[in-house]
């Protein structure tokens, strides 16, 4: 244990070079201006781990499409093989006035490194690297105790489109005993976690159309409803006055019993003074098992410029996170028949399905779970970590289930409560991140002793 814990503190200042060196690439894969950006970080992650010994190869599903780097390092004969995932790509970063640095230069401020995709997810690669680095130090051939594959995705903020493809291409190259998807996070600063569940997701888009085409609202106001007013009060029905989602036939189901405190809450959120919560249930309910329904988008005219007229038209696009349990079809079919029981007024509704992802319930118990587990523990210090379930969604899992049904998978990741992932200040907690990678080494040592795998 001493000598993995010196050897991973003492790799760090290099590590969380490489891992600035990332971060400075503009891989944003849903800006077709930067997908040049997409593939230098593609580049640049192959060079990390071929410097490691990882024999690694930039692959696509097809021509043109993003780019993926996979790869291999063997270890002991009959040793366990675990692929490690991440993903190269990142979100846009927006209006650059938001950051309090650039986003695309890593700056250390206080605990943290700043930048888009600091933690999500080239964090997560360098996490992979570090592991790698400090087990082959202490190895006079700089051999590993499992066999390593590697997988690096190139599209994961955009949907992970061609993921289905990739797999079954090179299965044979990525299948694995175990997986481990860095891509998630931990419970709090000094408390890791396994993320055991996932909710799904649904985007429709749903628009109304009370008009041919727009009309004085003076000389039609009061007889004709306008767009706007029949698509609010439409929205308005998918909520029950609680605020929990009135759509019939979504699954809910409990959650763990972990405390999340209402400073925390509150704090983590960004929830102004005096802000009420909606729903019913416990709070990691309502967050992690229970379904919620969101307005993300709306489409109507700008109240500046706004002329006196009757909005023809309005659109709005609305996301349904789903519970462990549901399906993406069942959801999308719930919110239809929904939709189309409470139009207002005989409007015309249009509703179209942007994306769906579904929700993910591991059986998080085996000898990997076990290994993991005691893992976590040394590498913070004796605290164990949470089962932890997520909100959001991390729709690819569910292709690793059906591409690798036998695999255990692991979901660690590297992020906390305050990494505002997605948003302006991304930030790295680097202390946190350095028992991250002595997790993971610990975790590869430990599967290297066979445990029935």
């Amino acid at each position: 244990m001493s000598d993995l814990r010196a050897a991973v503190h003492e790799l760090l200042p290099d590590l969380i070079e490489d891992l600035k060196d990332l971060v400075r690439i503009e891989s944003v894969s849903a800006d077709p201006e930067r997908l040049g950006e997409v593939e230098k970080s593609a580049a640049l992650t192959a060079e990390l781990f071929r410097a490691e010994g990882v024999d690694v190869e930039i692959v696509r599903a097809f021509d043109g499409a993003p780019p993926a780097v996979i790869g291999e390092k063997k270890g002991p004969e009959g040793a366990p093989t675990v692929l490690l995932y991440a993903h190269h790509d990142v979100q846009p970063e927006n209006d650059h006035a938001d950051w309090d640095s650039p986003p695309f230069e890593p700056t250390e401020r206080g605990d943290r490194l700043y930048g888009r995709g600091a933690a999500d997810d080239k964090a997560g690669i360098a996490a992979h690297l570090g592991a790698l680095r400090a087990l082959a130090s202490l190895n006079e051939q700089g051999d590993l105790p499992v066999t390593v594959r590697l997988f690096i995705e190139g599209e994961e903020e955009v949907a992970s489109a061609t993921l289905p493809q990739l797999l079954k291409k090179y299965e044979d190259r990525l299948a694995a005993d175990v997986i481990v998807i860095g891509d998630s996070g931990n419970w709090d600063i000094g408390v890791p976690a396994l993320t055991t569940s996932l909710r799904g997701l649904i985007r429709v888009d749903v628009e109304l159309r009370t008009l041919e085409h727009a009309v004085h609202s003076g000389m039609w106001g009061g007889l004709a409803p306008d767009a706007i007013m029949a698509l609010i009060r439409l929205l308005d029905t998918l909520w029950t006055p609680t605020g929990d989602p009135a759509v019939e036939g979504l699954v809910s189901g409990p959650a763990a019993d972990v405390d999340y405190p209402e400073e925390r809450l509150r704090a983590e959120s960004g929830a102004i003074d005096g802000l009420s919560w909606i729903g019913t249930g416990s709070a990691v309910e309502r967050l992690w098992t229970k379904p919620a329904i969101t307005v993300t988008g709306f489409d109507a005219p700008k109240v500046q410029g706004a002329s006196n007229t009757l909005t023809p038209v309005a659109r709005a696009k609305v996301t349904v996170r789903i519970a462990p349990g549901d399906t993406a079809d069942n959801a999308v079919a719930r919110l239809r028949e929904h939709l189309e029981r409470h139009v207002p007024w005989g409007a015309r509704l249009t509703t179209t399905v942007v994306d769906t992802g579904e929700p993910i319930a591991l059986p998080a118990t085996g000898p990997a779970y076990d290994v993991a587990r005691a893992a976590f523990a040394e590498a913070w210090e004796g605290t164990a970590p949470v089962d932890m379930g997520v909100g959001g969604s991390i729709p690819f899992i569910a292709e690793f289930l059906e591409s690798f049904p036998q695999a255990s998978i692991l979901v660690t990741g590297v992020e906390d409560p305050d990494t505002r992932a997605h948003g302006p200040n991304e930030g790295l907690h680097l202390a946190e991140f350095e028992k991250v990678v002595l997790a993971e080494a610990l975790l590869l040592r430990g599967l290297g002793r066979g445990l029935g795998l």
